[in-house]
């Protein structure tokens, strides 16, 4: 019986480069515990034949839409600026007041919330080049701000008697024409939450891929 020929270096190389991120998909889903991911991955970078490979990922259920990590979202759009108002108020008094999907924020809004909530989600808007602002008082009321991954948040608010969760801040890299939102106000007894999502991503979804995307930058390396 002849032997069996060698697997190619390069099919090889691609066939455990798709075994390690099987294994960091089921890891990221809770379906490995740390023992067990960390002996498989150790296997995985010392096989080596593909059979190998394979029997490490064969007990393993196939990834599905949530374990798989989503791509990056480009940056926000940029809106044409004959389009864009220079200023507007938005108000809830013991009421709500939402702004999401396709929307085109004004260059500077004031939001003001009495006994009531606002959301104001950037993740399909259209944002004016350099800095759109918004300036949000709050009493007895909360906001929730979504914001896409690409785009560069600027926070400072002050909070009395409540809380305010800053966003993400500017990336000395980014490019200078870049969106900018720049979120400022005052909040009293109230709430201001801003998360990061990509675009469709429920909170729930935004969860999972942030704890996927940690446990990716805590995975051990080869022979570690």
């Amino acid at each position: 019986m002849s032997e069996r020929p060698p697997v190619p270096a390069l099919n090889l190389a691609e066939k455990r480069e798709q075994t390690i991120q099987a294994l960091i998909r089921s890891f990221a889903a809770d379906q490995l515990a740390v023992e067990d991911f960390e002996d498989r991955l150790d296997r995985a970078h010392r096989s080596a034949d593909a059979a190998s490979l394979e029997a490490l990922v064969a007990d393993l259920p196939a990834p599905t839409a949530a374990t798989v990590p989503a791509k990056p979202a480009p940056r926000p759009a940029l809106a044409p600026p004959q389009t864009i108002r220079d200023r507007q108020i938005v108000a809830a008094v013991m009421g709500g007041v939402e702004r999401k999907g396709a929307w085109t924020p004004a260059r500077q809004t004031t939001a003001i919330v009495v006994m009531g909530g606002l959301h104001f989600d950037f993740r399909d808007a259209a944002l004016g080049p350099g800095v759109t602002e918004v300036d949000i008082f709050a009493l007895m009321g909360g906001a929730e701000i979504i914001v896409p991954p690409g785009l560069i948040v600027d926070s400072d608010g002050v909070a009395i008697m409540g809380g305010w969760a800053h966003g993400p801040g500017r990336d000395a890299g980014a490019d200078p024409d870049a969106p900018v939102l720049r979120l400022t106000g005052l909040i009293l007894m109230g709430g201001v939450e801003i998360q990061v999502r990509q675009p469709g991503e429920s909170a729930r979804d935004a969860k999972r891929r942030i704890r996927s995307e940690r446990k990716n930058r805590q995975l051990p390396g080869p022979g570690s």
